[in-house]
């Protein structure tokens, strides 16, 4: 059973979610009024979003990391509780939690790029934590068990970084590391740097054959998948995307509004794993990828009724 995820935001449903910026609260006479207010309409939102993808049989969603905006933020950085309307943000928050657990939906988490767990700062070290402590915390409300990220950057030193990493991994509070998962990226992490420290540290690895395809190495990709997926004790997440402009083309990094059916892996077909779709055509894309999943009678998850 494939479980399909949808990234973030909506292409044509008129569901939104709102965010702000430090500079801005700096400017306002209120700014914990104008935070209170955003929360109360992401939360909304949430419910919107997560009503839909049941009702369109999309297994999971992927919540933005501005949920709750500039949460971490040193200069802002706030608890629900702190929020003038903060019980009854938890209240709707719980409400969301419920549903996603009636309806089997699954909700995921991926931090933005600037969490870099293996950077050679101190400072942005720290501020990554801090992000991910957020999320979560956000993660405990919801019942998420997903929190996702990226190997980092190289900085010169391959093995250096990979080191770096597994030290600040293991400083991480069990909040976290129970949650964090390492995806390979299409610039600096291919799968076979990546897998022996998941295994090493039992972190789940997100597999995303996209960047695989960019950033290649002596795996296939059954064989990455057929690794990734000891790397989980629970429902593996993997991603897909397509190339703009077809695999001939000058920057295959770049992601189609659509998935081309074939970019799909045969070896993934009849696994039980969640696969995110990252095409900028969000849920219209999804539902043409059904489509031709089903077509090519690929068993998809359906909502719990």
């Amino acid at each position: 059973m494939i479980r399909l995820g949808l990234c973030c935001i909506f292409y044509e449903e008129p569901i939104k979610f709102r965010t702000t910026t430090a500079a801005y609260l700096s400017r306002s006479e209120k700014p914990y009024d104008h935070i209170d207010a955003i929360v109360r309409d992401n939360i909304q939102a949430l419910l919107k979003a997560m009503t839909y993808c049941v009702l369109h049989n999309i297994g999971s969603f992927r919540i933005n990391s501005q949920f709750l905006p500039l949460c971490s933020h040193p200069d802002w950085m706030y608890t629900l509780a702190d929020l003038p309307n903060g019980k009854e943000h938890l209240e709707e928050i719980e409400k969301c939690r419920l549903y996603r657990e009636e309806k089997g939906l699954r909700l995921v988490l991926h931090p933005d790029q600037f969490v870099v767990l293996n950077s050679p700062k101190k400072e942005v070290v720290e501020s990554s934590i801090a992000e991910l402590t957020y999320h979560a915390m956000l993660a405990d409300l919801l019942e998420i068990d997903v929190i996702n990220i990226h190997g980092g950057g190289v900085y010169g030193n391959k093995t250096e970084a990979l080191a770096r990493l597994k030290s600040h991994y293991k400083s991480l509070d069990t909040s976290i590391k129970k949650r964090l998962t390492f995806e390979n990226d299409d610039k600096s992490y291919t799968p076979s740097d990546l897998l022996p420290i998941c295994n090493e540290l039992g972190a789940p690895f997100v597999y995303d054959v996209h960047h695989h395809r960019c950033l290649k190495d002596n795996m296939l990709t059954q064989e990455v998948t057929e690794a990734a997926l000891k790397t989980w004790n629970r429902e593996p997440l993997f991603h897909i995307s397509s190339p703009l402009e077809g695999w001939e083309g000058s920057k295959p990094q770049r992601h189609h509004d659509f998935i081309n059916p074939d970019d799909f892996p045969d070896c993934w077909k009849s696994l039980s794993v969640t696969v995110e779709i990252e095409a900028k055509a969000k849920e219209v894309a999804i539902q043409k990828l059904q489509t031709a999943l089903e077509h090519r009678s690929v068993k998809l998850w359906k909502a719990t009724t």
